[in-house]
């Protein structure tokens, strides 16, 4: 057999398994072995739904089957076919093409699935219908999670914002290995020397080392309605994280209809998701309203405003806090979402008139978050991504 042919053959097995096997995909590929069972896995989950499976070779239908032990001998066989990623994919889809929340609900099965963010958001939205026995194995998912989370992002972000903290807390008569020389070479450009090509800095400008004493005031304001999932893990994550600097004081707040703040269990993330409750409505203005009366310091305090912005509360109130507060000194910074999800649907019409006011929203991801924190921090221009210019972030951030 040719390499073309085996090129070929190749193509072929794939357009098969991609296609499904119906008498019109034009294949004309027959699937044995390991990719039969593939096959069947893939046609359990995106067949066309009479619940049988396919023999090999055949017309590819859906359908798990009602039965925990079904589901779990489908999760146990797309883990041997698959890589995690897609197998995080597969069981997402699942859950919501086949309706397998409520099996969720089975500690056996919870044991069973490949945990990610998603599987959180989706344990989260349960967590009032889940039994008690079933509580303490979701404890142990989400945490597996959140610890993997937290290595991922914790040193990253610790280091940046250490250096946003030095470098907004500038000093007149610096050390020398304090001295900011690109400020200090900008500031004494009038003293040029031509005949010695040089600059006589007759003013430093140096970094401030960050004291032990609180420096900046976080407040983490949280949209907990259903499609901020993803964000609210995120956004708990990195709330443990600064809550962990001295320099920073953290609070964090949630919010639908109500307003909850739970700063006093930002030590565990944990805690902080099983104290949200995703669903239900939303009041940004009732929420921002409850920051605003916790801020002492304006000038030294970053409000993180994490919402789709579809308001349910007053829409000129919410408005006029975030004037109220920008004007204070307030660093406010508007995420349409914290995932990896990309922008999500949002309310134009309230994004372009926050970004009217200086507060530009856009949709971040968690390896961005950590720079977007250290500009607002060291109040200088956010660094929004391109994909932003159509909330009118991009032109609110150059003005």
């Amino acid at each position: 057999m040719t390499e073309a042919t085996t090129t070929g053959d190749e193509r072929l097995r794939r357009w098969r398994l991609v296609l499904g096997g119906d008498a019109a995909d034009g294949t004309g590929c027959r699937l044995a072995g390991e990719d039969a069972a593939m096959d069947g896995a893939l046609a359990a989950l995106y067949g066309n739904g009479n619940g049988k499976q396919p023999a090999p070779g055949g017309s590819r239908t859906a359908g798990l089957g009602a039965s925990a032990p079904s589901v779990a001998r489908w999760l146990g066989d797309i883990r041997t076919y698959f890589p995690s990623s897609v197998v995080q994919i597969m069981q997402r889809d699942a859950i919501d093409r086949l309706g397998l929340s409520t099996l969720l609900l089975e500690p056996e099965m919870l044991e069973a699935v490949d945990a990610d963010v998603h599987l959180v958001g989706t344990l989260l939205s349960l967590n009032k219908a889940m039994p008690e026995t079933t509580k303490e194995t979701a404890r142990t998912v989400v945490r597996k999670v959140v610890e993997d989370l937290e290595k991922k992002l914790a040193s990253r972000t610790r280091a940046t914002l250490t250096g946003a903290l030095d470098r907004s807390a500038r000093i007149s008569r610096p050390r020398h290995h304090d001295i900011d020389w690109n400020r200090t070479i900008a500031a004494n450009l009038k003293h040029y020397l031509p005949e010695y090509r040089t600059i006589v800095p007759e003013r430093l400008i140096g970094y401030g080392r960050a004291a032990q004493s609180v420096k900046k005031e976080v407040i983490l304001c949280i949209d907990q309605s259903g499609s901020m999932a993803a964000s609210v893990v995120y956004a708990s994550v990195f709330g443990a994280v600064l809550a962990s600097m001295r320099s920073i004081s953290t609070r964090l707040v949630v919010f639908d209809t109500a307003v909850v703040d739970l700063t006093d269990q930002l030590d565990d993330p944990v805690d902080v998701l099983f104290g949200t409750q995703l669903g239900g409505g939303t009041d940004i203005n009732r929420a921002l309203a409850y920051c605003q009366s916790q801020i002492t310091r304006p000038a030294e305090t970053v409000v993180v405003l994490i919402s789709d912005l579809y308001e349910g509360g007053i829409r000129d109130e919410m408005l006029k806090r975030v004037a109220a507060m920008k004007a204070s000194g307030v660093q406010f910074v508007t995420l349409l979402a914290l995932s990896d999800e990309g922008t999500p649907a949002y309310d134009r019409e309230h994004a372009a008139a926050l970004a009217s006011l200086g507060a530009p929203a856009f949709a971040c991801t968690p390896d961005l978050f950590p720079d977007v924190m250290a500009a607002a921090i060291e109040k200088r221009p956010l660094p929004i991504p391109d994909v932003a210019a159509e909330t009118g972030g991009a032109a609110a951030n150059r003005i």
